[in-house]
């Protein structure tokens, strides 16, 4: 549905990060047309970007999107198409909402914390780690008051519930404040996480020989974002909520596969571990220069 509908704001995401990649390849390739500063500028131009949009379509899962689900549609030989915007804007829509930009900034300035960690603990130059460590205080204060402000608001509001009798999704106040006090564990994992992320950024900032932050803030993050995702699917709630029509909602009862689809992909996720080593393998190849 998002990406079918959405599919500006997909589009820019995608072009943002093939940008990415193409100006690691060719800013210090000799004869390029474009020069490696203009490389450079395309690489800025990505994290800011990039990020920004992602956590824009992110926070969509708890504000809800513009988008109609048709299941009828799919006997229509000339456009089978389950989903469709219920706008011309194909996504762009959601930058209109001010919220989604707050997390979306806070998602910004939290790549820029972890890219600065990484850094520091992979290239020894003191220089740069010294920067480092001042330009993480620059970074952690906008997202730890972007972040709050998201999450707070986020707690207080009202939230997509589904009625699990029914199917029927109606608006609930607190809804996912009620989430994570009826799902205890999911909140004990969101304070580990932040509590883990803010260990590394304080002793990094606090201690000039301190250069592993990247690793217990990365797995705070990590923990965090998963808390913050089961939270806005478990509970009954709709973890893709359409703001034009409720009942058009995703929830993961009216939107997953078969049970033979299912089925396979339990067995395809057994693949995760030798997935995990080889992006370790990846890393590793590449530290070496």
């Amino acid at each position: 549905t998002s990406f079918g509908g959405a599919y500006w704001l997909w589009m820019i995401i995608l072009f943002s990060f093939v940008l990415q990649a193409v100006s690691y390849e060719f800013q210090h390739r000799k004869g390029n047309l474009l020069g490696t500063r203009t490389y450079r500028w395309f690489l800025i131009l990505n994290g800011i970007v990039g990020p920004l949009l992602l956590g824009g379509a992110v926070a969509t899962f708890f504000d809800g999107s513009n988008f109609i689900v048709e299941k009828a549609s799919l006997t229509n030989i000339g456009a089978p198409v389950i989903s469709r915007w219920a706008n011309d804007s194909a996504g762009l829509d959601a930058l209109l909402d001010p919220w989604n930009l707050v997390f979306g900034f806070a998602v910004m300035f939290l790549a820029r914390i972890l890219g600065i960690l990484y850094i520091m603990n992979n290239v020894e130059d003191e220089d740069i780690r010294s920067r480092g460590s001042v330009r993480l205080i620059g970074s952690t204060v906008p997202f730890l008051v972007l972040f709050l402000a998201f999450f707070i608001r986020t707690m207080l509001k009202d939230g997509y519930a589904v009625d699990p009798a029914t199917g029927v999704v109606f608006m609930e106040p607190m809804k996912y404040l009620h989430n994570y006090l009826d799902m205890w564990p999911l909140a004990v994992l969101t304070v580990i996480g932040v509590v883990l992320l803010l260990y590394g950024i304080v002793r990094t900032i606090l201690s000039s020989t301190y250069i592993k932050g990247i690793w217990p803030a990365g797995i705070g993050v990590v923990l965090v974002v998963l808390s913050l995702l089961l939270v806005a699917g478990w509970g009954n709630t709709a973890y893709y909520p359409s703001n034009t029509d409720l009942q058009c909602s995703l929830t993961i009862a009216n939107s997953c596969s078969s049970e033979f689809t299912l089925r396979t992909m339990f067995y395809v996720s057994l693949l995760v571990p030798f997935v995990f080593g080889y992006i370790a393998y990846v890393w590793r190849v590449m530290d070496r220069k």
